[in-house]
C-alpha cells in the first residue's frame, strides 16, 4: 500500500514539475514571439475591410476622361462624328487647322432630382481628380462612390463619382447637399451606355430627370453638351439649343475666369468659344454642326 501510494505521490509530482515547466517555457516564449511579431512588416487584417464595389472605379486610374473622335478629310476640311449624351448625332465641319478632333471633349450633362438641379460633368484628369488615392466615404451601387468635398472649396460639397464604361461622371453636390435617399435616387436612377464610337449616352427613370436642350438654371445652359478642350487654353462647347438665336446661353466653362468667349448659333446647336483670338475666329467663322 505504502510502495503504491509512493508511486502515485511521485507521479503526482512528476506532472506537476511538467506542468510548471511549460508554463515557464511559456512566459519566455510570449517575449521573443512578440519581438519578432513587431517587425513583420506584413499588413494586419482589419476588422472593417475595404467595400469591394469600389474597385470598379478604378479601372482607368489617372487617364483622362476624354474621347479623341477620328476625322476624315473633306476639302480643305475635316469632319467629325458626334453624341451628345442624349443621344443624339451630329457631323462637325470645320476648318483642319483648328484641329478639333484631337482637342478631345467630355461630356455634361444636368438632372432634377425632387425639383433640385445637379450636373454631371466628366473630369478631364479621371477619377483621379475626384479621389485624390483616397478611400470613398459610401458606395451607393457598384457603380458610384461617395468622395469627400474638394480641399478648401467652400462652393462644392460632397462628390458622386459614377463609373459608366471607361467615363467617370461627377456630381459635385452644391449648397446644404441632397439627403442620403436622394442621392441613392441618382446612383440607382442615372443608366449610362457607351456607344460603339466611344461617347457616352446617358438615361434616366424617376425621380430623377434629365435636361433637354434648351433647359438653364440662373443662366446656365444645363441640356446636354459637348466639350473640346482642357478648359485651360483653346476651348469649343456645343450645346444643343432649339430656337437658339433666342435661347443661347454659354456654359460656364466657356466664360469663366475672366476669359473672353465667343458665341454663334448653327441651327439648333450653339458653338462657344474661349481661347486666342485666331482661334476663336476660325471658330466662329467655320464651325458647321449638323444634327442627324
Amino acid at each position: 500500500m505504502a510502495d503504491r501510494f509512493d508511486v502515485i505521490e511521485q507521479g503526482g509530482r512528476g506532472r506537476r514539475r511538467w506542468i510548471g515547466l511549460v508554463v515557464l517555457l511559456g512566459l519566455l516564449l510570449v517575449p521573443i514571439v512578440s519581438l519578432f511579431a513587431s517587425r513583420d512588416p506584413g499588413p494586419q487584417p482589419s476588422a472593417t475591410p475595404a467595400p469591394e464595389p469600389s474597385r470598379s472605379l478604378t479601372g482607368i486610374g489617372g487617364a483622362p476622361n476624354i474621347l479623341n473622335a477620328p476625322a476624315r478629310a473633306k476639302g480643305g476640311d475635316e469632319v467629325i462624328d458626334v453624341v451628345f449624351p442624349h443621344g443624339v448625332r451630329a457631323e462637325v465641319r470645320y476648318p483642319a487647322e483648328l484641329g478639333l478632333g484631337e482637342m478631345e471633349s467630355r461630356p455634361s450633362q444636368g438632372a432634377w432630382i425632387d425639383g433640385q438641379h445637379r450636373q454631371f460633368t466628366a473630369p478631364y484628369s479621371g477619377e483621379s481628380e475626384v479621389t485624390r488615392g483616397g478611400e470613398p466615404i459610401r458606395n451607393y451601387t457598384p457603380n458610384v462612390t461617395l468622395w469627400p468635398r474638394r480641399v478648401a472649396s467652400e462652393y462644392y460639397g460632397q462628390v458622386l463619382l459614377f463609373a459608366f464604361g471607361r467615363w467617370r461622371l461627377a456630381m459635385y453636390d452644391r449648397g446644404r447637399g441632397l439627403t442620403f435617399d436622394q442621392r441613392m435616387a441618382l446612383a440607382k436612377g442615372l443608366k449610362g451606355k457607351v456607344t460603339k464610337d466611344g461617347y457616352l449616352v446617358l438615361s434616366a427613370k424617376e425621380p430623377v430627370r434629365l435636361a433637354k436642350p434648351g433647359e438653364s438654371v440662373q443662366g446656365e445652359p444645363v441640356g446636354p453638351q459637348l466639350w473640346f478642350g482642357d478648359g485651360m487654353g483653346d476651348m469649343v462647347a456645343l450645346v444643343p439649343t432649339p430656337e437658339c438665336k433666342k435661347r443661347a446661353l454659354v456654359p460656364a466653362v466657356i466664360r469663366g475666369r475672366g476669359r473672353t468667349a465667343d458665341r454663334v448659333c448653327r441651327g439648333d446647336v450653339l458653338v462657344a468659344v474661349t481661347g486666342s483670338q485666331p482661334f476663336r475666329t476660325k471658330a466662329i467663322e467655320g464651325i458647321r454642326v449638323t444634327l442627324k
